[in-house]
């Protein structure tokens, strides 16, 4: 009986270590793994945050309209960080030529233009092409709000002006900018500041929902239009932002917009800032949306989802 036991126990005492030896040589395998993964990681991170956390737009050349003040001075910042040299175009002349020496005048550089003004649009892109050699992005972001009035008493020079920044001023970029990248072969991305108020009314005054609306159809049609040449036309549209365009147009304080803004959000918890929106369009700009056009990217927390 012992001797039965003894070898039982015998047998027990090898088919554990049978066991214990392939879980070890199982582990070890799984650590070799791993160690390869890490030492793969180890590799390749560094490639990886280059091309998509560090310097997104390595390289690119840019044309921001309004990029003087509010969510266009948020973008040159940010697209300049992320490898970008910036053309900053405004009528701002003193606040764009300080933001640029700010910047460094090897990232960014300041051209006075009124996008109203196809001549001194079509010199801004040549002004920018000669100097950098190429154009891959432009952010036509400049744009005009009128007061908030009833549509009985529409003041239709006001409206005039308002649709003739907004488009109009637009479509020339648009125009001029897919010239120059045709002619080079780029393969571009062209970004519209819209709005909320381009999906739905009532929370902008006439002449500037108008604006927004034309300027949406306007981005579909031209997306449809570049498409054979690779240009991506896309716009961003963000809910009321405390810019100065904002808080002049309405004759509020920033404070009050963004509480404003706020108390109507359907996100609450956040506050939306210029630069959430610089965000979104930092995405349309770079290589990560290659095959998105013809777009109207929402920065309103579901506002319109809800509100429409």
């Amino acid at each position: 009986m012992n001797r039965k036991l003894a070898s039982a126990l015998t047998r027990s005492s090898c088919q554990a270590k049978d066991i214990n030896t392939q879980v070890h040589n199982k582990m070890l395998t799984n650590l070799q793994v791993v160690i390869v993964k890490d030492d793969y990681f180890d590799r390749m991170m560094p490639s990886f945050f280059t091309r998509f956390l560090l310097i997104r737009l390595e390289g690119k050349v840019v044309i921001i309209t309004g990029g003087a003040s509010g969510i266009g001075a948020e973008s040159v910042r940010l697209f300049t960080k992320h490898g970008a040299r910036v053309v900053i175009v405004d009528v701002q002349d003193e606040l764009g030529q300080k933001l640029a020496v700010s910047i460094g005048e090897d990232k960014a550089s300041y051209y006075h233009c009124d996008v109203t003004n196809e001549t001194e649009v079509e010199n801004a892109v040549k002004y920018t092409v000669d100097k950098h050699g190429k154009l891959d992005v432009v952010f036509s972001n400049a744009g005009v709000i009128e007061p908030f009035v009833s549509i009985l008493d529409l003041n239709l020079d006001a409206l005039d002006r308002t649709i003739s920044v907004n488009l109009r001023g637009a479509a020339a970029f648009i125009k001029h900018a897919a010239r120059a990248m045709v002619e080079k072969g780029t393969r571009g991305s062209i970004i519209c500041t819209t709005s909320v108020a381009a999906e739905i009314a009532g929370t902008a005054p006439h002449g500037y929902t108008a604006s927004k609306h034309g300027l949406l159809g306007l981005i579909k049609s031209a997306s449809g239009g570049l498409g054979k040449y690779g240009i991506r036309v896309n716009g961003v549209a963000p809910f009321g932002v405390a810019t100065p365009l904002v808080c002049n147009g309405f004759n509020m304080e920033p404070n009050v917009v963004e509480e404003n803004t706020s108390a109507s959000a359907n996100l609450k918890g956040i506050v939306l800032k210029a630069s959430h929106v610089a965000e979104a369009a930092l995405f349309l700009a770079s290589d990560e949306s290659a095959y998105v056009s013809g777009q109207n990217l929402a920065v309103d927390g579901g506002y319109t989802v809800v509100k429409s």
